[in-house]
């Protein structure tokens, strides 16, 4: 039986690990055994029916609504730590091969709506590692291991990730690494009035990253909030979105102290899957140090949309890769 323990956290028991793991398995034994075909996607679609009927209805649920924390951990999937690799140490690493672990985020991916990738990011690989990768210890990304500041996952673009979904299958050495989110929802009563009025006027502009191709190119002016002024999105990016004005400048410096005081961090170990509401919550990394020795943190990462076919000028042949 799953039970439910507190900030949106969720517990499966060996019985319900056990169903996860005959999903996964009907997954793998479906055809090819790549995760970007087709065929793969189309299994994990229908495989994840055979979820546990709990998983499913707290999915469910948290696709309705996300809760105050805009973020849902699910505990004990079906990752066997003594069965992986070495952990990868080379930028732009992904998964191509339906490992169990990449089955799981196919699973998990289908029953909240659907996967997707973006070609010009890591090759558009629905299922990604976010690992250190040596001398890019202070990027700010993936592949770095300094704090990575808060963010909506690719706030610059018109189709980002409805979710965005992080499976543990190795943690940080000293296990000091957490995954740090902060939802608007515990933010905005927080904000002084001004401030949130500031941040809903198309006064910021945020910057593509370069594997997108966009060589410092910024996006039209935008809000940061948006929608329903009690439950609005968000968009925006520390690192990359800019304030065009003085008000919006601290507005946006008052928004990250609030994030910072809000915050919530999950240390995640083996078997973890964290899944955050990319519309209303940010994300961010606590620093750690890697060793470089096959041993290192190892997550694997899959977006998620709700709506595919909002994005269907983008996907050739109505696939599940964003070709711009």
């Amino acid at each position: 039986m799953i039970t439910q323990t507190p900030a949106s956290h969720i517990a499966m028991d060996a019985a319900d690990t056990a169903a996860v793991r005959r999903a996964v398995l009907a997954v793998r034994t479906s055809g090819d055994q790549i995760v970007n075909d087709p065929a793969t996607v189309a299994a994990a679609r229908n495989a994840s029916d055979t979820l546990p009927l709990a998983l499913r209805r707290a999915l469910r649920e948290f696709r309705r609504h996300s809760g105050p924390t805009g973020s849902l951990l699910l505990r004990g999937m079906p990752v066997e730590e003594d069965l992986l690799p070495a952990t990868p140490s080379v930028d732009g690493s992904v998964q191509h091969s339906l490992t169990g672990p990449a089955a799981v985020l196919m699973l998990v991916a289908s029953a909240l709506g659907d996967p997707i990738a973006f070609r010009a990011e890591k090759s558009g690989a629905l299922v990604q590692d976010v690992v250190p990768v040596p001398g890019k210890e202070e990027f700010q990304g993936n592949a770095g291991s300094v704090m990575l500041s808060f963010h909506n996952e690719n706030a610059f673009h018109e189709h980002r990730p409805d979710y965005v979904m992080l499976l543990c299958l190795r943690p940080d050495h000293e296990r000091v690494a957490g995954l740090r989110t902060a939802c608007s929802r515990e933010v905005l009563p927080l904000l002084t009035v001004e401030t949130r009025r500031t941040l809903f006027l198309p006064e910021f502009v945020t910057e593509a990253p370069p594997s997108f191709g966009a060589n410092g190119d910024a996006t039209t002016p935008h809000g940061v909030l948006s929608g329903a002024p009690e439950d609005p999105d968000m968009r925006v990016d520390l690192a990359a979105t800019t304030p065009l004005t003085q008000r919006a400048k601290l507005a946006l410096a008052e928004l990250g102290e609030v994030f910072d005081r809000t915050a919530r961090s999950a240390r995640l170990v083996t078997g973890d899957l964290a899944i955050v509401d990319n519309r209303v919550t940010v994300h961010g990394r606590t620093a750690f140090r890697p060793r470089y020795d096959g041993q290192d943190r190892w997550l694997q990462r899959t977006f998620v949309a709700v709506n595919l076919r909002r994005s269907r000028d983008h996907r050739p042949a109505d696939g599940h890769v964003l070709s711009r």
